[in-house]
């Protein structure tokens, strides 16, 4: 029995290592096959699941690798101390033999769908080097070369089913990842105390006052972009019930800054995302009202 305990307990370090649930955040390449209504061809379908499985993987490497960078950093962290190289369940040379294994399979993945992925790929790469190098010591522009990863994701999901990609999707998507950033960052100044510098060395130039304003100004620039997009894009002009979407998205966001503002959530955007109800809603039917959307539902008081 012991092998066997031994066996599921390092299954599941491995898991708590690449941290599937923060896949979610890769959902983002399908916004392009949705946008542009691609589902209705298996080959875009199959393209755009292989953008998200090249995305999991290379994330999923990060991961693990700024874990190995952060070992001594975790260990005096709250929570972050009980995640797996941290806590010593599993060894750095096991961290860096898995690390190694999913930037292969990542790039080998993007490499497949053509130039442009994998070029978006290595610049995604890039930017997660200069992160752990440099700039997640740096105030701000620690989270926004977070935020560039998440417009990265939504970039290579269009340049894998080879479609141009709306400049205010993007903006939208870059505010969101930008909201979702610095609340996270707020989150780990109030849990951290006095003691902020031990475990991120940017959080000692933040204050209080300055994350609650960012906060709010990306939440409302994520909000005002999306619904510029919903208006004035192509898509937007060909499809006029999009507008339908902005009712979830505005939500959602309202949604998730009462979260972080009432009970101090937005440390981990994705178990916010899978244990609020609200927000699972505001998906689902975000996703719901797109497709209608894009199938030609039509609103005549929309229409000229």
């Amino acid at each position: 029995m012991a092998p066997r305990s031994s066996g599921v307990a390092l299954i599941k370090s491995v898991v708590k290592l690449i941290r599937p649930k923060q896949w979610a955040k890769n959902l983002l390449v399908f916004a392009a096959l949705l946008f542009t209504a691609g589902y209705h061809h298996p080959d875009l379908i199959l393209r755009s699941v292989a953008a998200f499985f090249a995305m999991s993987m290379l994330s999923s490497c990060t991961y693990v690798f700024n874990d190995l960078i952060d070992i001594k950093r975790d260990r005096m962290h709250p929570k972050k101390r009980f995640r797996p190289l941290a806590s010593g369940a599993l060894s750095k040379e096991s961290g860096v033999a898995l690390g190694t294994g999913l930037l292969f399979a990542g790039v080998l993945v993007a490499f497949g769908l053509g130039k442009g992925p994998i070029v978006i790929a290595i610049v995604y790469l890039g930017m997660q080097v200069l992160y752990n190098w440099r700039l997640k010591h740096t105030p701000i522009a620690d989270v926004f070369t977070i935020a560039v990863g998440f417009v990265l994701r939504a970039v290579l999901g269009a340049a894998a089913i080879k479609v141009l990609i709306s400049g205010w999707l993007l903006f939208c998507t870059g505010a969101l990842a930008l909201m979702l950033g610095f609340a996270k960052r707020r989150n780990e100044f109030i849990l951290q105390g006095e003691d902020r510098s031990s475990s991120r060395e940017s959080l000692v130039h933040y204050n209080r006052a300055a994350l609650d304003a960012i906060v709010i100004m990306f939440a409302a620039g994520a909000a005002m972009c999306y619904g510029i997009y919903t208006l004035q894009s192509q898509t937007a002009h060909k499809y006029p019930a999009l507008i339908l979407t902005s009712i979830f998205v505005f939500y959602g966001i309202t949604r998730y800054i009462l979260l972080i503002f009432t009970i101090d959530e937005g440390g981990e955007p994705a178990d916010v995302l899978f244990k609020d109800r609200h927000i699972i809603a505001c998906v689902i039917l975000f996703v719901i009202s797109a497709v209608l959307a894009m199938s030609g539902l039509r609103l005549p008081i929309l229409e000229q």
